[in-house]
């Protein structure tokens, strides 16, 4: 499949078959998309890779924190519970952290950098049937959960990744064509 094909086809995906992504597969997939323009080479990311019985860790913590924001005590456990069984239907998560530069510059660059490998992999992923679907859900910024899952001091959580095999593939939404949010400055 051409780039440019790739980039018009890409979806994100939010339901999954219930079939597992090959780990080694997505080490692979994850070792290409790290080729990414970064300034200084700084490589801040770093990927928790979440799977099978591996799962139960987020799951268990994300409906802790489920019920414990849910100010009906009769519904707690239901929220809980729907939130621990979303998880768990997940084949596979991978959490994408970046070490937080101190100077500002470098961390937003590094920001960039760490989102492209984002789009990288969700590229590499779609070229061999495989979706994603990219999340910035509130929960990551919780101390249980970044304790649970071993996110450091000084580390930010860009997201977590959905992935797996497409159960629907979502239509395309249109996109405001580049020629209409383009200036162009050909004179002095």
């Amino acid at each position: 499949m051409h780039l440019a094909q790739l980039l018009r086809e890409r979806r994100s995906v939010h339901r999954f078959e219930p079939r597992e992504v090959p780990i080694d597969l997505v080490m692979e997939l994850m070792d290409t998309a790290v080729w990414v323009p970064n300034y200084h080479m700084t490589q801040p990311w770093r990927f928790i890779i979440s799977y099978g019985e591996g799962k139960h860790r987020m799951a268990e913590v994300v409906r802790q924190l489920k019920e414990s924001n849910e100010p009906d005590v009769s519904k707690k456990k239901d929220v809980g519970q729907k939130f621990y069984d979303k998880i768990m239907a997940i084949p596979m998560i991978i959490t994408v952290i970046m070490k937080e530069d101190p100077n500002i510059i470098v961390r937003e660059e590094d920001f960039a950098s760490t989102s492209c490998i984002i789009h990288n992999f969700s590229l590499l992923a779609w070229e061999q049937g495989i979706g994603i679907n990219w999340e910035t859900y509130p929960w990551l910024l919780k101390e249980t959960f970044r304790t649970a899952m071993g996110i450091q001091p000084g580390e930010k959580v860009i997201g977590n990744l959905h992935v797996g095999y497409p159960a629907m593939v979502p239509k395309a939404q249109p996109r405001v064509p580049a020629a209409e949010r383009i200036t162009i400055v050909s004179e002095a």
